[in-house]
């Protein structure tokens, strides 16, 4: 275990030394935060005042009522699956650039866009699995109450594992929905520890900077408080700000892990940017 955690958060250090190259990677979940904010906004508007409001905008139980209603089934699919399009389309544009990047290249922003429009049928394809996959997860949740909860988390937990590598093989192996799938779960298994705990190695470089800025968003406030309205907001939204960037980052390079690990074990090539032996302790089979 220590040795897979050894290896998580030297994956990350490499990933963030990619970053650095290619700075303007992290506008791809920028433009993605932002385009689902107007999703957001085009469902809220209309339903705003009616009695589905609640249920479709927030992350709380529907109603018995709701759940009789077959209108409020079709409005939360619809509302899931632009929102995972959305998702799904700015990670496959991330994702074809940081491999651009391994592949001896220099990605721009319209590579990305580009090579993710040329996958728009199987993006489509696994934005209508997701979309389904959460409208169940959402039921299960609904209609058993707290033990719902508990299930559809879990069962949620398992799905975001089991699809880790989705993405990257709908970019280069224009795979469908269900070989993805195949695919995903084929290279976890090969990959499990690394994949999961670079995400640890990830938290880990990101952890001090979130303190600190949610330190500083608590000085605002108090600045705030005190009537010192000025240096408060201030503070806010140097923290507001920094807490973004840091989301950003974070995105990034969970994006750019998974790129590395996908291109080794799909065509056994080590980018130049990521040391030989780190990818191939990744894959080692340990018992």
């Amino acid at each position: 275990m220590f040795e897979r955690m050894s290896n998580g958060w030297a994956l990350t250090r490499q990933s963030w030394r990619v970053l650095m190259l290619d700075k303007e990677l992290l506008l791809f979940p920028l433009i993605s935060g932002f385009c689902c904010l107007l999703v957001l906004g085009s469902f809220a508007a209309p339903l705003y005042g009616t009695g589905y409001f609640e249920t479709v905008m927030n992350d709380g139980q529907i109603d018995q009522e709701a759940l009789d209603n077959p209108l409020v089934y079709v409005v939360l699919f619809a509302f899931y699956f632009v929102n995972y399009f959305v998702i799904i389309f700015f990670n496959s544009a991330l994702i074809a650039c940081a491999i651009i990047r391994f592949q001896g290249g220099n990605p721009t922003l319209s590579d990305g866009l580009s090579a993710a429009s040329k996958r728009l049928p199987q993006i489509v394809a696994w934005a209508l699995v997701s979309a389904t996959v959460g409208l169940i997860l959402k039921i299960i949740e609904s209609r058993s109450k707290k033990v719902g909860q508990i299930v559809a988390g879990l069962l949620g937990a398992v799905w975001s594992i089991a699809t880790y590598f989705v993405v990257p093989v709908l970019v280069v192996e224009k795979a469908g929905p269900v070989d993805a799938f195949k695919r995903s779960t084929s290279i976890l298994r090969k990959s499990w520890g690394e994949a999961l705990v670079s995400n640890f190695g990830i938290g880990l470089l990101t952890f001090i900077p979130t303190f600190l800025a949610f330190l500083v968003l608590a000085g605002g406030i108090f600045a705030i408080v005190t009537e010192k309205v000025v240096l408060g907001v201030l503070l806010i939204v140097c923290a507001l700000f920094s807490i973004l960037l840091i989301s950003l980052i974070s995105a990034t390079l969970n994006s750019i892990v998974i790129a590395a690990l996908y291109l080794f074990a799909a065509q056994g090539k080590v980018p130049e940017q990521m040391d030989r032996s780190l990818l191939e302790n990744a894959f080692a089979n340990r018992g």
